[in-house]
């Protein structure tokens, strides 16, 4: 089986908008569910409702992945779990290697999903020597000192960033010294990659103020009349986007464990 050193998704290559990316996680954990139901076709229609977009953007996200449907008929539900899982790289093997085992490193080394959907967990990496040989889900917990070797032997390109902010930086640089080449950001801070480089950040407390700045303005909407002009604050920025050499483009679509990884 291959590893995510040896491969890459054609996503890039092929032209498929970063945007179309985005939403195909959210298709494909909409076409699983139908599979689970042993469901056989789905009209763009339904497929579209079930994954919270409209009917044209699916369609014209699909013409990138050269699937069209049939009239009348729909999308057969197995061949496009197949043909999406491909793009996106998950049907081979992706070691992940998660720095920072808190309470929050811990919970993703629990996920369940990581396994079943193309990534294994190849190590957990900690700082506190007192967490060494401590098994978490099953994993036993190495040292940081031994990150470059942990990364070279599995063949890791994927790293999980946990740790707090200030030791962020330190690791990212080190993961991507050492190879890594995706990186999904947990701590609160922004990092600073090189070209060819991407990362995926996730803070839950701004998506936190931008629910707040929702619930604000539906309150000023109920009371209408206050008189006065338009005080409200601009929204945060999104919290899950891709930073691509220095800059950030969408929100990640999605999910299951906090807005990054598909359903």
């Amino acid at each position: 089986m291959a590893t995510g050193r040896t491969h890459r998704p054609a996503t890039r290559s092929r032209g498929i908008p970063e945007a179309t990316v985005a939403r195909l996680p959210l298709y494909l954990r909409a076409l699983t569910a139908l599979s689970e139901r042993s469901v056989p076709t789905v009209s763009s229609e339904e497929l579209a409702a079930a994954a919270g977009v409209n009917s044209a953007k699916l369609r014209k996200d699909f013409s990138y992945l050269g699937s069209y449907g049939t009239r009348g008929v729909g999308y057969d539900v197995e061949y496009l779990v197949y043909q999406i899982s491909r793009e996106l790289g998950l049907t081979q093997d992706w070691p992940v290697v998660i720095v920072g085992i808190g309470n929050l490193g811990a919970a993703l080394a629990n996920y369940g999903g990581f396994a079943s959907r193309g990534f294994r967990v190849a190590a957990l990496i900690d700082a506190d020597p007192s967490m060494a040989g401590k098994p978490v889900a099953g994993i036993p917990v190495q040292h940081t000192d031994d990150l470059e070797a942990i990364i070279e032997d599995n063949g890791v390109s994927i790293g999980v960033i946990a740790t707090p902010a200030g030791a962020a930086q330190q690791v990212c640089d080190r993961l991507v010294a050492a190879g890594v080449t995706s990186i999904l950001n947990f701590a609160p801070t922004v990092l600073s990659v090189p070209d060819g480089v991407d990362v995926r950040k996730v803070d839950l407390s701004i998506e936190l103020q931008i629910l707040a700045f929702h619930e604000q303005r539906k309150a000023g909407e109920e009371a209408p009349g206050e008189g006065g002009a338009d005080t409200t604050p601009p929204a945060a920025p999104p919290a899950a986007a891709v930073r691509r050499r220095g800059e950030e483009s969408e929100p990640g679509p999605d999910g299951d464990v906090p807005a990054v990884m598909p359903a």
